[in-house]
């Protein structure tokens, strides 16, 4: 079996230490927000110094004082969790998990889906109102980048190695998200390619209202009760996406399991598989699309409005 190796490591971007911050509430979102902004705008200017101009624009776009964060660490690939929508009187949330190649230099990519999931929800939440009420609901988005992900072209992205080490930062955040949005919010996990990794890893207990596996090479377990979670479980494929391809196996090589397993949207492993339209790997999030409705609706709970594959 033949795999391919990583590009060279890019030098390290000199950047401050993220903003030391207590667990966030609805008083101390403001000032969560401040202090990121504050600390993009430093890393924008360290990163100006050391000659990286790509990564010194990237962040001071992320300091713009319209931007929302609740984290940001400009070192090495750079992680950031950013808030798109009212986050404070949210009672539908949708957190969104990406997959390979996602970092601060190609955010911008990963944070359009977010924005356009967002704008599907404004769209179609003035239809009707939230748990049977006649009061429209308050949505957010959240575009989690909490984990260093692997490169398509790389031997990580084989493994289930980085996915092990992003899901207990993905599950503190949702009891932190919790702790802002309370109980009775609905919590919709949308997680793409490698990112369904790494929400297959995190799923056990965890708490949200539905996980949706999209573009998916597999999860690491063989089916949807073998993610031990309460959460319902949704998956889709889009007609040109090439993770088709992928095969589903589980195989040891030297002590390491390469391959994630079933295949998400096989009857087998037992999700509720809804229609992705014509897309590529890339277009779930694309404004228009099929995919995009559905996840809309998903978020909303509007599960009987879900066109099935």
């Amino acid at each position: 079996m033949v795999v391919p190796v990583s590009a060279a490591a890019r030098p390290r971007i000199p950047a401050p230490t993220p903003a030391a911050l207590a667990p966030p509430t609805t008083a101390t979102l403001d000032k969560a927000y401040m202090a990121n902004r504050a600390n993009a705008a430093e890393a924008s200017r360290m990163a100006a110094a050391h000659g990286d101009r790509t990564r010194a624009a990237v962040d001071r776009a992320m300091a713009a004082p319209s931007r929302r964060f609740l984290s940001f660490d400009g070192r090495g690939q750079g992680l950031a969790v950013e808030v798109l929508g009212d986050l404070a009187h949210a009672d539908r949330v949708a957190v969104l998990v990406p997959g390979s190649d996602t970092t601060l230099e190609t955010y911008g990519r990963f944070r359009a889906g977010a924005a356009a999931l967002q704008d599907r929800l404004n769209s179609l939440d003035h239809r009707h109102g939230t748990h049977g009420s006649t009061s429209r609901p308050h949505t957010a988005v959240i575009a989690w980048l909490g984990y260093e992900t692997p490169g398509t072209v790389s031997t990580t992205v084989l493994t289930t190695g980085r996915a092990e080490d992003a899901a207990p930062p993905l599950k503190g955040f949702i009891r932190e998200l919790r702790g802002v949005v309370g109980e009775k919010a609905h919590v919709s996990l949308l997680c793409h390619s490698y990112g369904t990794v790494v929400c297959g890893r995190a799923a056990r207990g965890l708490d949200v209202d539905d996980i949706a596996l999209i573009g998916s090479p597999g999860t690491g377990a063989d089916s949807v009760s073998a993610l031990r979670t309460s959460a319902r479980i949704w998956a889709a494929r889009g007609a040109d996406d090439w993770i088709v391809n992928v095969p589903h196996v589980h195989a040891d090589l030297f002590g390491t399991t390469v391959g994630f397993g079933a295949d998400p949207v096989s009857p087998a492993f037992g999700a509720h598989v809804f229609a992705a339209g014509t897309g590529g790997h890339s277009d779930y999030f694309k404004p228009g699309s099929v995919s995009l409705d559905n996840l809309a609706r998903i978020v909303l709970g509007d599960t009987s409005e879900v066109t099935r594959a």
